[in-house]
């Protein structure tokens, strides 16, 4: 069992590392072949990160695990919001941009009812998990049409955190080098995350959804709670609340789509009966606070700690 735990630890950190790579050399074969930069920002690099989801999401689908799939697309919402913005507020108040309200809180509390929905029979589909690669497409594309018309892609704080992430002047002998490293590393490394996973489930005596929703949920959500930290500290809040929803709009849309498409199945009644209302109950708070009764739109630390709070809570009813 001890090795099991070893195994996924290192699992995390060689999934986070690869998909870095690989992000970063694909990002930079595209500049270097003359793809423009926001092309590059709201497709590769938006897609960063939640490659390592993505990717444990395919292997667990393939290796008849649709649960862990599903619970770590869930769980790592759950986690984003309850524990990584519960996190950053604590250590200092976040405010809310009037863009974040307007346009992505919506899309996000309409893709989140879109994956409410879509499990609420218990039963994820290959037709359902197309549906939602294509509103990932449709997403992407209406992203890429509202920046190009805006002319300024810093008006949105996602689309400005990717575009400024799109590497420059890299050599394309490196940028290959780096994408076939991620290419091999990435479904490797995550191939062994889930085994472990797997093993102390069985050893625990968990369920596949529970161990989506814990171990690889929380895990998978370390990248997003080092960024919204970084940003905190660089006075970026609107970038590390952005990323957030940025996050979970591409878990729901991009990782969840991966699990019906590979393998289709009847799901754990769990999901549809607790799980998915925790996550939806988290993005209406979100909205709740953000609004903020008082007219300042900022989540403060007692928002922060409850929302921790809630998160701690959640684990230990699950668990």
């Amino acid at each position: 069992m001890v090795l099991s735990f070893v195994i996924l630890i290192l699992g995390f950190i060689a999934l986070v590392w690869s998909a870095d790579r690989f992000v970063f050399g694909a990002a930079a074969l595209a500049r270097n072949f003359g793809v423009p930069t926001l092309i590059v920002g709201l497709t590769i690099v938006a897609m960063g990160s939640s490659a390592p989801e993505m990717m444990v999401a395919a292997q667990a689908a393939l290796a008849d695990k649709t649960d862990t799939a599903v619970g770590n697309a869930v769980g790592s919402n759950i986690a984003n919001i309850l524990l990584v913005l519960g996190i950053t507020a604590l250590l200092r108040p976040l405010s809310v941009g009037s863009g974040i309200l307007r346009r992505e809180m919506p899309l996000l509390i309409i893709v989140s009812l879109g994956a409410w929905y879509i499990v609420s029979d218990n039963n994820f589909s290959f037709v359902e998990g197309i549906l939602l690669l294509i509103g990932f497409a449709a997403f992407l594309l209406t992203l890429i049409i509202i920046t190009k018309r805006s002319g300024n892609s810093n008006d949105d704080p996602f689309v400005s955190e990717a575009c400024e992430e799109v590497p420059d002047n890299v050599p394309t002998q490196k940028a290959i080098f780096w994408l076939v490293v991620g290419m091999i590393l990435l479904p490797v490394s995550a191939d062994y995350l889930v085994g472990a996973a797997v093993d102390i489930a069985k050893y625990f005596g968990m369920s596949d959804l529970l161990i989506g929703l814990t171990i690889i949920a929380v895990g998978t959500s370390l990248p997003e709670l080092a960024a919204c930290v970084a940003g905190v500290l660089k006075n970026e809040d609107d970038l590390a609340l952005g990323n957030i929803i940025g996050s979970n709009i591409f878990n729901i849309l991009a990782v969840l789509s991966i699990a019906g498409i590979i393998n289709p199945s009847v799901l754990d009644t769990n999901i549809a009966a607790r799980d998915i209302f925790i996550m939806l109950g988290a993005t209406l708070l979100l909205l709740i606070m953000s609004l903020s009764i008082t007219g300042k739109r900022r989540i403060n630390r007692f928002e922060g700690g409850l929302l921790l709070a809630c998160f701690i809570g959640y684990i230990y009813y699950i668990i």
